[in-house]
């Protein structure tokens, strides 16, 4: 509700909190089946939930009606014009409103949330560093564990073990390792695969802590060393990351076609370095967005044409995608922007050709050992 100061209609006032919480009433019998739920009556219950006022579900509509007499607009989702209407609880929830309210002017709360959750809080911000310090440590598990011969799903298995111990309640979307072919598929997910030696392999994995995303890829060579070719393509992706890090601050946009696009910053730089084997620049082969919003959502809200501003959390994220040759990389980090240009929350996890293999090479050399070693 707003604050006090608003009167509403009819110069009435709302005396009540400014924010409500409706919980169904404790079921001791079904709490038997599913585990203790948390209930209106509840000792400090208002506390727990950070909410004004919890209240049994029974008084919503009551409260509705009251709340329409007094204020003109309500804000809800209202159900989408296309995707047949949206969810059929939004449906169901706007029909029961307007049936409650039938005075009140729907209104669609959407675009004013997804402009509000775009600009992150502290508290937000710490959610988001835990998920990205679980997501990091798992990468760097990652380039200890691989090696040709594992399927890509042990991979993952690996790196989910990872962010389980480290208190991350799921996986912030399905984990993405492809191998060879698979490295050039965006968003591959069946993990099916069993690696090779030479093969390249795009690690898009990423936790979610109390309910906030992280986002990180990295590209590593399944046997520790990267080829020739390999290392070109990793390194122009790396070059158009780097670039497009530099000009990272307020003001600066996600949007492909803008004066201050740092997506066109990445596509000049892959568009002027290297050539596909039929001499092509490789401009084509950066398929995607350079980087989106994270938050409760790994894509989150935001308009990519908005300009960044201080408390955003957004990835950056070039790739370069080349089927023909079975090579796909693509490197992907989250930063803050602040008040002057950003803070890399994945900086602990390293990017260059350099660091990966010398973090994979005592880990490549054991496995080679034991196979010589073996009957």
């Amino acid at each position: 509700m707003p604050d006090h100061a608003n009167h509403g209609a009819n110069a009435q006032a709302w005396d009540g909190p400014r924010e409500i919480l409706f919980l169904p009433p404790a079921d001791r019998r079904r709490q038997q089946w599913i585990g203790v739920r948390m209930a209106p009556d509840d000792p400090g219950i208002a506390e727990k939930t950070g909410f004004g006022a919890v209240k049994p579900f029974a008084e919503l509509r009551s409260a509705v009606e009251k709340l329409a007499d007094i204020f003109p607009n309500f804000y809800t989702i209202l159900p989408y014009p296309k995707e047949l209407g949206g969810y059929p609880h939004e449906k169901e929830w706007t029909g029961w409103l307007a049936q409650a309210a039938p005075q009140a002017k729907l209104n669609d709360v959407r675009a004013a949330i997804g402009a509000m959750r775009q600009k992150k809080s502290p508290g937000e911000i710490a959610f988001l560093a835990k998920a990205v310090d679980a997501s990091v440590d798992a990468h760097l598990e990652a380039m200890k564990t691989m090696r040709p011969g594992l399927y890509e799903y042990q991979v993952a298995a690996k790196m989910v073990y990872v962010h389980s111990m480290e208190g991350c309640e799921a996986e912030a979307y399905a984990p993405i390792v492809g191998a060879g072919f698979n490295s050039t598929s965006l968003h591959y997910d069946q993990l099916s695969r069993k690696i090779g030696d030479g093969d390249i392999v795009v690690l898009d994995v990423g936790a979610q802590f109390s309910g906030y995303a992280a986002d990180i890829t990295r590209t590593l060579p399944a046997n520790g060393k990267f080829t020739p070719r390999q290392r070109e393509i990793y390194e122009i992706v790396l070059g158009a990351q780097n670039a497009a890090i530099a000009a990272l601050k307020p003001g600066m946009t996600l949007a492909r076609k803008a004066p201050n696009s740092l997506w066109q910053i990445a596509y000049d730089y892959i568009n002027s370095h290297g050539k596909d084997k039929e001499g092509r620049s490789l401009g084509p082969y950066f398929i995607h967005g350079l980087g989106h919003h994270i938050g409760l959502d790994v894509h989150d809200a935001g308009d990519p044409s908005r300009p960044l501003e201080p408390g955003m959390v957004v990835t950056i994220e070039p790739g370069i995608y080349i089927p023909e040759e079975n090579l796909g990389v693509r490197i992907e980090d989250d930063f803050l922007v602040t008040e002057t240009g950003y803070k890399m929350l994945s900086e602990k996890l390293p990017r260059s050709v350099e660091e990966i293999e010398k973090i994979m090479a005592p880990f490549q050399k054991e496995r080679s050992k034991g196979k010589e070693a073996a009957p």
